[in-house]
């Protein structure tokens, strides 16, 4: 059985898809202001997964691309809507066997990256992944109020019935 904090972030990802369910390549490639664009948020967030679940943890760099396009700092950026959506799916699925063998005693423990250990416990890094897709959830819908959406999805979904509080 998978870790609460797990299922957590599986409905998260969930929610974040929903929320950006039938966005157009035009749409997501558009720029409010200082804000940035949807398709390079879906980039970012899969930047982030790819960092924390795949480099740190096991080495791996499957979409270097990331790494210049959407990571944290990086010049501003348009990147095709479909490769985002890609790219996000493609870590997502890598990042998962990791994830799923997360348990109570593994998320107190701290990565090791070149010898030093990170000042975060895993169980934080995975907290702040959790944050980090609301985070950039709520932006991508005031881009969408932004560029004229109506009838936009009601949050926090089906919370109760998909991943309602567990204790450990």
């Amino acid at each position: 059985m998978s870790h609460p904090l797990l299922t957590q972030l599986r409905f998260t990802r969930a929610e974040f898809q929903r929320g950006l369910a039938n966005v157009t390549e035009s749409d997501a490639r558009t720029h409010c202001g200082q804000m940035n664009c949807i398709s390079w948020i879906i980039g970012h967030l899969a930047w982030q997964e790819q960092l924390y679940w795949l480099t740190r943890v096991q080495g791996q760099i499957l979409l270097p691309e990331l790494n210049t396009l959407c990571a944290n700092g990086a010049p501003q950026s348009t990147p095709p809507l479909a490769e985002m959506w890609q790219a996000w799916t493609t870590v997502v699925q890598a990042a998962n066997p990791y994830l799923e063998s997360l348990t109570t005693e593994t998320l107190t423990t701290h990565m090791l990256v070149d010898g030093k250990a990170l000042r975060e416990s895993v169980g934080t890094m995975l907290l702040r992944m959790i944050y980090h897709y609301w985070h950039h959830l709520g932006e991508s819908q005031a881009i969408r109020q932004n560029l004229g959406h109506a009838n936009l999805e009601s949050f926090v979904g089906a919370i109760g019935r998909e991943a309602p509080y567990a204790p450990q």
